[in-house]
C-alpha cells in the first residue's frame, strides 16, 4: 500500500482558484490540473488528509476523492446501483402513497428508514400495507408523470456501455419501477422487491423475499462471481442506510446524495454534482 501514490479529484459546478488552492495546500499537492469548469485534479494528495479534505470540501460545497494514480472507469466491470433518490430523483413509495393522500405518514417512516433508525424490511412492509386497495394504473401514473432520471444519469450510463462496465440496479423499491427503467435505458440486470397485485389492486404485501441491506450485498456478490470479477473492479452506490452493506462489499463504495450515515462510512461522497461526478472520478478514459 506504501508505494500507491495518489491525487485528489474536485468537483463542483463551478470550481474556484481559492478553493482549489486551499485544498491543494491541505492535501499536500504541488499541482493543481484544471479537467474542466467543475472538475479539477490536485497531485500529489496524502491519504492521510483525507479526514480534513472532507470536511473543509463540505465548507467550500465542493465533492473530493483521494484517487490512486492510474485508476481508469474501464478498469471496472460491475457498476452496482440504489434506484430511489440515486439513479432516480425520486422515492417511488412516498409518490405512490401521494395517490392515496398519505404521503407524509409514509415518506416519514421511508427516512427514518434511509437514516438508519429503523430495520428495511419491517419499515417497508409497514408502508407496503398502507397502499393496500390502491389501482395498480396509479403505479403508471408514478412511472409517467414524477419519475426523472437523476442529473448526469445519461452521461454514466453511455460510459458504461462504452467502456465495458455492466449496470445493475438493486432497489429496495419495485420491480414495476426496475423493469420498465431495465428496459428503457438498456440497463443489463435489476433487483427488486414485488408488489402483490390481485384484480389490478395492490394487496398490501410484496411477493417473495424482501431487497434489504442484506440482500443487495448478496445480489453484489453473486454477480460479481458470475462475472468472474474482483472485489476491486466493482462499484456501487447508493444514499441510504440500506446501502451501507453493498458499498462495504464494493472496490469503490459511492455516497450519491446519501444520508450523513452513508456519507461517513462510504469511500466516495458525491454531494454537489450529478452522477456524471462519479464518471469524472477517474483518469482521461
Amino acid at each position: 500500500m506504501s508505494t500507491m501514490s495518489y491525487h485528489l479529484i474536485v468537483q463542483a459546478p463551478q470550481l474556484n482558484d481559492q478553493a482549489l488552492q486551499q485544498l491543494a495546500g491541505l492535501a499536500g499537492a504541488s499541482h493543481i490540473q484544471r479537467l474542466s469548469a467543475s472538475r479539477a485534479r490536485l497531485s500529489p494528495a496524502s491519504p492521510t488528509a483525507r479526514a480534513v479534505l472532507m470536511a473543509t470540501a463540505q465548507t467550500l460545497a465542493v465533492d473530493v476523492a483521494l484517487m490512486q494514480d492510474g485508476l481508469h472507469f474501464s478498469d471496472f466491470g460491475l457498476l452496482v446501483s440504489d434506484m430511489d433518490s440515486t439513479l432516480i430523483t425520486i422515492e417511488c413509495i412516498d409518490e405512490i402513497a401521494d395517490m392515496l393522500g398519505i404521503k407524509p405518514q409514509v415518506a416519514a417512516i421511508t427516512e427514518r428508514s434511509m437514516q438508519g433508525e429503523l430495520d428495511f424490511a419491517q419499515s417497508l412492509t409497514q408502508r407496503v400495507a398502507l397502499l393496500e386497495g390502491l389501482e395498480e394504473a396509479a403505479l403508471e401514473r408514478v412511472y409517467r408523470e414524477r419519475l426523472q432520471l437523476t442529473r448526469g444519469a445519461e452521461t454514466l450510463l453511455a460510459a458504461c456501455k462504452a467502456h465495458g462496465v455492466r449496470f445493475m440496479l438493486v432497489s429496495g423499491g419495485f420491480t414495476f419501477f426496475t423493469e420498465r427503467l431495465k428496459a428503457e435505458l438498456g440497463l443489463d440486470y435489476a433487483y427488486a422487491n414485488e408488489l402483490e397485485i390481485v384484480d389490478g389492486r395492490l394487496t398490501g404485501r410484496i411477493k417473495g423475499g424482501i431487497v434489504d441491506a442484506a440482500a443487495k450485498r448478496q445480489l453484489l456478490i453473486a454477480k460479481r462471481e458470475e462475472l468472474g470479477l474482483r472485489p476491486e473492479q466493482v462499484i456501487a452506490m447508493g444514499d441510504g442506510a440500506n446501502d451501507l452493506l453493498m458499498l462495504a462489499e464494493a472496490g469503490l463504495g459511492i455516497a450519491f446524495d446519501a444520508k450523513p450515515v452513508v456519507r461517513a462510512q462510504a469511500d466516495v461522497a458525491i454531494n454537489h454534482v450529478g452522477l456524471e461526478g462519479v464518471v469524472g472520478l477517474f483518469e482521461a478514459l
